[in-house]
């Protein structure tokens, strides 16, 4: 196999994921996780992201594209990326357990009309499952991005699935996704409603 067969056959698999993002059945679910992010900013709220490993650079990326800019030159918008706290990430894997650095920072800063993005290429990831269940004790709204099975977060919050089981090509469908939602949110006018 050449470096060059390589980049096409990988070219391929990502060309089909993200051309999957444009079923009818995505496409409903995006729109529906769009005008929840919208409602979440013009209400005043925060949206809160989560994820591990690569998915925990895409939760930081998606974060600093809401508070510094995306493209356009807006106010700045609240969002907190939950992976990039050291001290907090150390200390409650330390004192309680790994399964509970999301969940505890959701009960913390979590509010009634927030949304957390959570983000789980299986779908099944525990900290990110017991994330999802403290925003619901704290009334904040959930969206989910995940893989084709969805995982152990079907059912739980509101999903959208990448079809694929291939870890990168998930995470260049939801690197599509966030960047999406960055692209609607720069064509609002940013003025909480208070």
């Amino acid at each position: 196999m050449t470096f060059r067969s390589t980049l096409k056959n990988s070219l391929r698999r990502h060309q089909a994921t993200i051309e999957s993002l444009e079923s009818d059945g995505f496409m409903a679910s995006f729109e529906q996780a769009s005008h929840l992010i919208l409602e979440t900013l013009k209400k005043g709220r925060k949206i809160l992201i989560a994820g591990n490993g690569g998915s925990s650079a895409d939760a930081q990326h998606f974060a600093a594209e809401f508070v510094c800019k995306y493209k356009e030159d807006r106010s700045p918008l609240p969002c907190v990326a939950l992976t990039t706290d050291s001290s907090i990430l150390t200390s409650i894997s330390n004192d309680y357990h790994f399964n509970d650095v999301f969940s505890r920072q959701v009960l913390a800063l979590g509010q009634e009309e927030d949304t957390l993005i959570a983000l789980s290429t299986s779908g099944n990831s525990r900290n990110i499952l017991n994330a999802i269940e403290a925003a619901k004790s704290k009334k904040t709204n959930v969206i989910g991005l995940t893989g084709r099975s969805g995982g152990e977060m079907k059912g739980r919050c509101l999903l959208l699935q990448v079809d694929s089981d291939e870890t990168a090509r998930i995470q260049e469908g939801h690197m599509m996704i966030l960047h999406t939602f960055c692209e609607i949110i720069d064509t609002v006018s940013w003025r909480p409603i208070v």
